[in-house]
């Protein structure tokens, strides 16, 4: 099956650029020029999507805002482009519910290797012979789903890069996991000495379970050599 990615980015000559090259690489690339055609396209496109990446500075609007579209109504993965050195864009970009950024210029093989890494985590896992549910603190992972609900049966609104996240963590609780095992796992690329990505991704996944930040129980940092899940976990089938 081919891979439907939607792009918008205000240059026209990386659009077309980027468009040449992913369809050389077995993907369908629908284009937007700006934010309102965007949204059209996302709209009518929804369900056909694996994946979307949007450029952070656009004439009508930003990248930010339309992450925010795409997150109120899917969990479709999100690659963010900037052209800013600083760490701000990236960081609100991710916390808004990315899954990845790359920062222009950038090298289109890069861009392609993301896609493909992305593209690989979120894929539905055979998982025939392994639990279906992990529930820990009233909340249930759906592995077939994937999906999480609270114990009152609301839905968690999880990207794909949280779910990611979670699920490392619920097949290992009570290990210490390291900062780079963690990286490799969700992102498909080491967590650099400054890179504050993965922080980023655990301070959101502690919001949206409800965990304190400031004295976390549930997913509690070790200094200077990770994270830890620390509550019981227990599995099932049905």
């Amino acid at each position: 099956m081919t891979r439907k990615i939607l792009i918008v980015d205000d240059d026209q000559k990386t659009r077309v650029l980027l468009k040449t090259y992913l369809e050389k690489n077995q993907y369908e690339v629908i284009l937007s020029h700006n934010g309102e055609s965007f949204v059209a396209e996302f709209n009518s496109q929804m369900n056909q999507l694996s994946l979307v990446i949007l450029d952070v500075m656009l004439p009508d609007t930003d990248g930010f805002a339309l992450c925010k579209v795409v997150r109120q109504k899917s969990n479709i993965p999100i690659i963010m482009l900037t052209a800013s050195s600083d760490d701000t864009d990236r960081i609100v970009g991710l916390e808004l519910g990315a899954d990845d950024y790359i920062a222009k210029p950038y090298n289109p093989r890069e861009l392609l290797a993301r896609i493909k890494a992305i593209l690989r985590r979120t894929a539905t896992a055979d998982v025939a012979a392994a639990p279906r549910y992990y529930r820990f603190l009233g909340f249930t992972l759906d592995l077939i789903e994937r999906k999480v609900t609270d114990n009152a049966g609301e839905l968690v609104a999880l990207t794909g890069l949280d779910y990611q996240l979670l699920k490392y963590f619920v097949e290992h609780p009570g290990d210490v996991l390291d900062r780079n095992v963690l990286s490799e796992e969700t992102r498909g690329r080491d967590a650099g000495p400054l890179d504050r990505s993965l922080d980023v991704q655990i301070s959101r996944l502690r919001l949206l379970l409800k965990d304190d930040s400031k004295q976390p129980t549930l997913i509690k940092t070790v200094r200077g050599a990770g994270y830890v899940f620390s509550a019981d976990v227990s599995v099932a089938s049905a």
